[in-house]
């Protein structure tokens, strides 16, 4: 059987998607192998929301042509966003790609390697080049990301709950490798939480291009609550779960009803993840997002007002075709009034088939880059100040188990889904317990192990 290296880009869903991948090719006989250099296949898992990541991914797949000397039944795969929008294109672009497999085609992976490596081993030298590609739409793709890799000690897991996104973002190239929304029925995920808590996991993400907006099309409010929010009561149920997140949602789907789901549902984490994308009204508008800085920062105001010590962090791009001085003033106002707990700043990139991609007015690379550091710096400031407040303050985290920069360390999360790094043992990975606060670099912070039981 073939060792198997697999490399993901981007966002947590991809993640998902390659955890899947990789159980589907173990429960064939082949091995994980997290060296690409011993490997017989190598897949990248690629995004597409910005071209930096995409030019990665073409990049890293072309440093790995060396390995195929010497090795001609190597296979080598794109997998994913950027496999879905440039699709049969991949194979001109890195002539020794084998397999090009779009965002519904994960569960079809482990057929393709398959097929490639037999193919690959009883072809001739002088037979042509065999290569597959896939990237059609498949009915029913959003049921077939269910599978999960036990792992020991495993305390948190994501749920991959719809796929595709409708929203149609001028900036966002999404809807087009992902799809349109498809939803999981509530008893399909409820069923595959109740398997992760028996294996051990105590917190679920529930993940969603726009998860908020879960079932919409497919499932009737019952009771005056929305599909989203019945499913977040279902998920509460499962007895043995502590902790239940969910990622991303958009301001246009925070709705009363699940606004108040956080003051009746204790599991329920106190941490919100909610796209601003800008603060300029005439930007907002530019981009289709649906709402304005005034209602994003009184719907703000009302999550933080649901529960004691709600957590608001963001996603805000800046550079967008057209933004003026005045534009990106009001964004750096607006993130500086809400003071958010954490946000990732972006500069715009242009994606082909968007609405943006198209617009005049393209803003220019270095003033971007002025941008982005003016802004993460209001971010930063806030940020310390948030996190500063917990020094002195006995804290609930969950140990995740060691951490990655530090393996000597142990690193847990908050409720607030703020990082906590401790001295400890390995019986404490997978444990909920309080630890004291002991000093803060602004973004980690550091926990007392005299609380450690």
């Amino acid at each position: 059987m073939a060792k198997v290296f697999i490399k993901t880009y981007g966002c947590q869903m991809n993640e998902r998607d390659s955890e899947q991948v990789a159980r589907m090719l173990m429960e064939r006989g082949h091995a994980m192998t997290l060296s690409a250099e011993e490997a017989d296949v190598v897949l990248l898992n690629t995004c597409s929301v910005r071209d930096m990541a995409e030019q990665k991914a073409i990049g890293k797949m072309g440093m790995l042509a060396r390995l195929r000397e010497g090795r001609p039944a190597m296979v080598f795969g794109f997998l994913g966003c950027m496999a879905q929008s440039r699709g049969a294109s991949l194979l001109e672009t890195v002539p020794h790609v084998d397999l090009v497999a779009g965002t519904q085609k994960f569960h079809r992976v482990a057929d393709y390697v398959d097929e490639l490596i037999s193919r690959k081993l009883s072809q001739r030298l002088d037979d042509p080049r065999f290569s597959i590609v896939d990237i059609e739409e498949e009915s029913g793709s959003q049921e077939t990301i269910r599978d999960h890799m036990a792992k020991e000690n495993q305390a948190a897991a994501f749920v991959s709950i719809m796929q595709g996104c409708n929203m149609r973002c001028a900036f966002c190239i999404v809807p087009a490798t992902r799809g349109a929304e498809r939803s999981r029925a509530i008893p399909e995920i409820v069923g595959e939480v109740r398997e992760l808590v028996a294996q051990g996991v105590k917190e679920v993400t529930l993940l969603g291009q726009i998860v908020n907006l879960y079932g919409r099309h497919e499932f009737p409010a019952v009771g005056g609550k929305r599909p989203f929010v019945q499913l977040l009561d279902a998920v509460h149920e499962v007895e043995g779960l502590e902790r239940l997140r969910f990622t991303s949602p958009h301001p246009i789907g925070f709705r009363e009803d699940l606004i108040e789901a956080f003051s009746r549902l204790p599991k329920l984490a106190e941490h919100v993840h909610l796209p601003l994308q800008s603060g300029s009204n005439r930007i907002l508008k530019a981009m289709g997002r649906g709402y304005t800085a005034q209602k994003y920062e009184a719907l703000a105001g009302r999550i933080r007002a649901s529960r004691p010590d709600m957590a608001i962090t963001t996603d805000v791009i800046v550079g967008f075709p057209g933004e003026t001085d005045a534009d990106f003033e009001a964004t750096r106002e607006l993130v500086h009034r809400i003071g958010f707990d954490n946000a990732f700043v972006f500069r715009y990139s242009k994606r082909k088939e968007t609405p943006a991609a198209g617009l005049p007015e393209q803003v220019e690379e270095k003033i971007k880059e002025a941008r982005n550091r003016e802004l993460l710096a209001v971010v930063d400031e806030s940020a310390k100040r948030k996190a500063g407040a917990l020094v002195g303050k006995r804290v609930e985290i969950l140990c995740e188990g060691p951490s990655k920069n530090n393996p000597r360390r142990l690193m847990g999360r908050t409720r607030t889904n703020k990082i906590v790094l401790f001295e400890g043992s390995p019986r404490h990975t997978g444990q909920i317990f309080d630890v004291r606060i002991t000093h803060s670099t602004g973004f980690s912070l550091y926990g007392d192990p005299a609380f450690l039981a």
